[in-house]
């Protein structure tokens, strides 16, 4: 058996940029993981994947030319249905043979053949055979469908291929096939041969194509497997491999900024950067720039309309403002850059002037004359317009902002509520849906009416994402979160829920933004309260669903605590608990994580949870009182316990008031030994109720002091 390495390409029409990465990624991955899965690669080939706007290709070391044969031992069945009792085989033991391709001309030999081994309670018959490796082409042909297969193609073409011949054999004849893009080549090399593998109505070779306008020769050939990316790169002007090219676009950008100069340096944006590496083969990064006059216009819309539209990178100068330059990734490198310099130029004025135009023509209305229109633009059929959601967070907004301040904080945060959503109906959110919020912002500071409420608006929407920014005011904290809650409820309300994947009004990442805001900014709000305050907006149109949705956020806020590295332990310790503040919940974590490292705290966590048991048998009866009667106490031990509650448990709520949970629960550690000697000494269900209703009281006590901070029978192993 010997080993080369492989190359297999598909070459292809466009593909999807958007896709790409992924596309070339599956490809490579299935592949090599079907040769290793055949055994015709190990564990050690290298599998490294290439992906250009017209071709997937896979490059794997270490490939043999036929897989090992594989010794294989097959159970039968029992030897007493294998087997007469003269133990001759019977007719269901010789044709089991016959269709694992045994010879059975003499019935005796292959009984003597088989093994017979213990399986279970029975003993059984086992059948050794060797199975053929598999050969290099059948296995690539098997492991290249399988490739095909699960290309996660966003949308699937038809097209027709024409093949040799018809139905009467001569006559040339079609055949659909469904791809993502149509098929042009194949190459499979196995080394320097070619393995006649087929796909997608082609068969594979040793050529491909290069550049379209570009390459030094059309076809060019591959000598070897070895030999791909570099010949590309010589005779067909293709970087091959979309990591190089992205990093050769990278270096490009970097030296054209500074090139300009005055530290500019182009927008970071991994996705475009992503993007334009799957719409260029050979990439050239030119210098391009548009008149000063129209810097006039909010950046944010003339850098998304270059993103957005044409994939250019604007160029911010040191201090993030935009300048008027830009930067094309160019698919050509001719001589004389400056059509392709021209011919962008052109291209990106009238984006640009549209944007003016929406812009100035915007600022003729102000945003208070735009909030009837709100009543015409529809939210969702059971939760009516958006003009009936303004004032739906209005009061949401109201109330959270009479708990957090004065009427100064009350009048900003309603009015940047009443004002939050009329930028929905400019012209310019219409062409850019993405500035919504940013363009109600500059908006509002165009009507005079303050940083204060400009920017209420324009953060109402953030967190966006995971890891973006907070809202920078409190007016903004408070619209923020009256938004997202106005959200949650209301769809909660109608039972809009997430299912699986979808989550088409994104309520986890609401959910996680309510999260975030109540624990980075410390806002002592009761969550219950602050959930079951939003339902009398809706009125009749939705259900109080706030269990639910506490039960919902909770989940949200015990995966965000598990991604920070505390165990699932200690998180389902403290939330088991639904704390109210959420800002002091990363305070309990510490405290339960301290007292989890002390040598007094598995005996207490096992204590804690049979208290809870045993008093949750004794509530099915009714309610346990912690009280406790000093004259009822009549075994040492259980006035011990007594004893020691009275005097570290005043000590420990003290602490806990004071928010230092941990020393409140190292403090409650002494209670060990105590308690290990009353559940040694003490017979809880005594036949006298009075005793054993006290004793309960006594544990009820204990219980409810051991468990303000977490319930720590959740540490319990």
């Amino acid at each position: 058996m010997t080993t080369q390495n492989l190359l297999v390409e598909l070459f292809v029409e466009e593909l999807p940029p958007k896709a790409l990465q992924k596309l070339g990624d599956a490809f490579a991955t299935v592949l090599g993981d079907q040769l290793k899965t055949q055994g015709l690669a190990s564990a050690a080939s290298v599998v490294t994947p290439f992906a250009s706007p017209r071709r997937l290709a896979a490059h794997v070391t270490a490939v043999a030319d036929k897989a090992a044969d594989k010794a294989v031992q097959q159970k039968l069945m029992p030897v007493t249905v294998g087997l007469d009792a003269s133990g001759n085989a019977t007719p269901a033991l010789l044709k089991k043979l016959q269709a694992l391709g045994a010879d059975v001309s003499n019935p005796a030999a292959a009984v003597a053949a088989l093994k017979r081994a213990q399986d279970g309670k029975a003993e059984a018959l086992f059948y050794d055979s060797v199975v053929p490796g598999a050969t290099l082409q059948a296995g690539l042909q098997k492991a290249l469908d399988e490739a095909i297969a699960k290309l996660p193609i966003p949308k699937v073409m038809s097209y027709q291929l024409e093949t040799d011949c018809g139905m009467d054999n001569f006559l040339p004849g079609w055949t659909s096939v469904n791809f993502v893009r149509p098929a042009h080549g194949l190459v499979a090399l196995h080394g320097s041969t070619v393995v006649p593998v087929k796909a997608l109505g082609l068969t594979a070779g040793n050529s491909t194509q290069g550049h379209r306008f570009e390459a030094a020769v059309s076809p060019v050939v591959l000598a070897d497997a070895d030999s791909y990316a570099a010949t590309l790169q010589k005779d067909g002007a293709v970087i091959a491999s979309f990591a190089e090219r992205k990093a050769e676009i990278a270096r490009q950008l970097a030296a054209a900024a500074a090139k300009v100069g005055n530290g500019a340096r182009p927008i970071e944006d991994d996705a475009l950067l992503d993007e334009v590496t799957a719409l260029v083969e050979r990439p050239n990064v030119v210098i391009c720039q548009f008149e000063e006059q129209f810097l006039g216009v909010p950046q944010e819309c003339l850098i998304l309309t270059m993103k957005a539209n044409q994939k250019y990178f604007p160029l911010l100068d040191a201090a993030g403002k935009l300048t008027n330059k830009f930067l094309v990734v160019s698919n050509i490198s001719p001589e004389d850059t400056s059509f392709v310099t021209g011919g962008n130029e052109r291209v990106v004025r009238p984006r640009l002037a549209d944007a003016k135009f929406f812009f100035d023509q915007d600022r003729k209305k102000t945003l208070a004359s735009r909030v009837d229109g709100l009543g015409k633009v529809v939210y969702h059929n059971k939760l009516g317009t958006q003009g009936e959601r303004v004032e739906r967070v209005r009061a949401i907004a109201k109330s959270i902002a009479t708990q957090l301040g004065d009427a100064a904080l009350v009048a900003d945060a309603d009015l940047a509520a009443q004002l939050a959503k009329t930028d929905l109906v400019t012209d310019m959110v219409g062409e850019f849906p993405e500035l919504q919020g940013i363009m109600g912002g500059y908006y509002a500071l165009n009507d005079g009416l303050g940083e204060t409420v400009a920017h209420a608006i324009e953060d109402h929407y953030k967190p966006r994402f995971a890891g973006d920014a907070l809202p920078r005011n409190t007016a903004g904290v408070v619209v923020a979160l009256a938004d997202k809650l106005e959200t949650l409820v209301g769809m909660f309300g109608i039972g809009n829920l997430p299912t699986g994947d979808r989550d088409p009004f994104a309520l986890r990442r609401h959910a996680l933004g309510v999260i975030r805001m109540l624990v980075e900014k410390d806002l002592p709000l009761n969550l219950n309260a602050l959930l079951a305050g939003a339902v009398p907006a809706f009125g009749d149109k939705i259900t109080d669903a706030s269990a639910a949705l506490a039960d919902f956020i909770y989940d949200r806020l015990a995966g965000s605590l598990r991604e920070q590295g505390y165990s699932a332990q200690e998180v389902d310790a403290v939330l088991a608990l639904r704390p109210q503040r959420l800002a002091l919940v990363q305070k309990q974590l510490a405290a339960v994580r301290a007292f989890a490292a002390l040598p007094e705290a598995p005996a207490l966590a096992a204590a804690n949870k049979r208290v809870g048991n045993i008093l949750k048998k004794a509530e099915v009866e009714g309610p346990v009182d912690a009280h406790v009667n000093p004259a009822l106490l009549q075994e040492q031990a259980e006035k011990d316990l007594f004893a020691a509650l009275q005097r570290f448990v005043p000590e420990a709520n003290a602490q806990f008031d004071a928010g230092d949970y941990t020393a409140s629960l190292q403090t409650l550690a002494v209670l060990r030994a105590p308690v290990d000697a009353f559940f040694d000494d003490v017979m809880v269900n005594a036949e006298q109720l009075d005793l054993r209703l006290n004793r309960l009281g006594l544990l009820k006590s204990l219980h409810e002091a051991m468990n303000r901070v977490a319930d720590l029978s959740r540490l319990a192993a």
